[in-house]
């Protein structure tokens, strides 16, 4: 029986499509298009990045950081969501970016894109939950800690946790992850609501002009997040290093496509919604907590620490209680839509043979939940090592998670690029002869493509800018390293997503691929 709403033609229509790319309906489509707007919104998470990188604001240019440097950073990451949305309607698979670079580029692109985006949201993965960890020993594990700070164990020991607890929701069928992460978006919108009525009224006096007044807090006046600098105009440049770091993960919509109905109307609407809305409420969150900081300058010379400072200078102790709990709960679900998303990616690419081992087993969908539990699990055990490594591991005195945490930001918005420069090249050609039921024509398509592009130049300046300069040497020894792999050894193996005559040769492998899962109407 078809979902309410969702008639036996658009059930068609969904089937249609995934076979018109060569591939079967083995995930259980079930998600309605506000599940999918909510895995991506829970991913996104003002209430994570958000609140964990907020001295990236106060610490460069202070109020006008959050009153106006959010908005710009939004506007960035709303032009790739916008070209995202174009290629997403018109090509609804899991792993989508990957696929898209394959179908409007060439094998090397669609290669490259998916270890961009798999180390991306592997790595992400791990920075959301070692966030969560601290965020959890800072407010509720003080008598855990040695002077409030986690031990490289106790991180990972935690981290390990959690992890295993999102990869077995991940398992048990997208049903109850999309009731969690539905839950998820209502719990971020309810707790974002009560922090900001709580910063309004509890603020010792509000001064609206700091949401527009520059200040330069670089070096020892915003306790030493950046390097000092007398360049205003490179401060702000920095503090976009907020919006943007915190309005990613959109693309989960987009690998959450095999699951979702009417996926080629839904999915580009979600990734737009979710980042218009996420957009939206953040700023407004973090205006309200600039807001509420007793005194601008002693509040940017704490770093790191701003926010949960202005929380005990102002808050009464049950409220910041119950609001800190809302927080960790929500950051735990983002972990656990992102291991959705990385495992739909690590499926897609390996039922295309994109893994040099174990593809096949890392194709395998559960008949009895309708998951690929195997990735979900490759996932999650990728994530506890890196984690592992990146806690008890020092380059240069710095480890690694700090390192790869900025590396990741490149990695997965080139992820989007690659896909987006191609389809603006594609778009009307052979290899893209018809857009997707959701258009905004030639002009304003191509016109969002060219502003990603500089979007992009711009998140890989200001990534790499110290202190995170080591940045610019993992990208490079990435590229250098990719180059070789291909050429050495991918290029003569694999094949990449199906395509032409390979299509129609694959339809009773389809046929058979169905049943086994026991797909209805197979």
């Amino acid at each position: 029986m078809a979902a309410p709403g969702y008639s036996e033609g658009d059930k068609k229509e969904d089937l249609k499509v995934l076979h018109g790319m060569g591939y079967a309906q083995e995930l259980s489509r079930s998600m309605s298009r506000f599940s999918n707007f909510a895995i991506s919104f829970s991913i996104i998470c003002i209430l994570s990045g958000g609140i964990n990188s907020f001295a990236q604001a106060t610490s460069s240019i202070g109020g006008a950081g959050a009153g106006i440097g959010w908005i710009v950073g939004c506007m960035v990451s709303g032009f790739f969501a916008l070209a995202m949305a174009q290629i997403a309607s018109a090509f609804p698979t899991a792993g989508g970016l990957y696929h898209w670079a394959s179908i409007l580029g060439n094998r090397f692109t669609g290669w490259l894109t998916a270890w961009l985006n798999l180390l991306g949201l592997i790595t992400v993965l791990g920075a959301i939950n070692i966030g969560t960890s601290l965020f959890f020993y800072g407010t509720f594990g003080a008598g855990l800690t040695t002077d409030g700070v986690a031990s490289p164990a106790q991180v990972v020991g935690f981290v390990a946790i959690i992890t295993v607890l999102q990869a077995l929701f991940n398992h048990f069928g997208i049903k109850l992850t999309a009731m969690l992460t539905d839950a998820s978006g209502f719990l971020i919108l309810g707790a974002t609501a009560v922090l900001i009525v709580a910063c309004l009224v509890f603020a010792p006096a509000i001064d609206i002009t700091r949401l527009w007044t520059f200040t330069n807090y670089s070096g020892d006046a915003g306790g030493g997040v950046f390097p000092q600098s007398d360049s205003m105009t490179y401060l702000f440049l920095l503090c976009l290093l907020l919006p943007v770091y915190t309005i990613t993960g959109y693309d989960a919509s987009a690998h959450t496509s095999e699951e979702t109905l009417r996926a080629a109307h839904s999915v580009p609407r979600a990734i737009v919604s979710s980042v218009l809305w996420s957009s939206l409420i953040g700023w407004v969150m973090l205006c309200a907590i600039v807001l509420a900081i007793p005194d601008m300058a002693a509040g940017a010379k704490q770093g790191w620490a701003v926010f949960f400072e202005t929380m005990n200078a102002i808050l009464p102790g049950w409220l910041k209680t119950l609001l800190y709990l809302a927080i960790l709960i929500s950051q735990f679900l983002c972990g656990l839509a992102t291991v959705t998303s990385a495992s739909r990616m690590l499926f897609a690419f390996s039922r295309d043979g994109g893994m040099p081992v174990g593809s096949a087993g890392l194709a395998k969908v559960s008949p009895t939940w309708r998951t690929p539990v195997n990735a979900i699990w490759t996932a999650a055990i990728l994530e506890i090592i890196y984690v592992f490594l990146a806690q008890f591991i020092s380059i240069g005195g710095t480890n690694i998670y700090t390192i790869v945490v900025n590396s990741t930001l490149v990695f997965l918005f080139l992820s989007f690029t690659i896909p987006i420069a191609l389809g603006m090249m594609a778009f009307g050609t052979a290899k893209w002869p018809n857009p997707g039921p959701w258009n905004l024509g030639a002009g304003l398509f191509k016109l969002f493509c060219i502003l990603s592009v500089i979007g992009m130049a711009i998140i890989f300046y200001i990534a790499i800018q110290p202190p995170n300069d080591k940045v610019l040497y993992i990208t490079l020894g990435f590229i250098v390293l990719t180059a070789v792999l291909w050429f050495g050894f991918e290029n003569r193996r694999f094949q990449g997503p199906p395509i032409g005559d390979q299509i129609a040769k694959r339809q009773a492998a389809i046929k058979a691929a169905e049943i086994a899962v026991g797909e209805a109407g197979a």
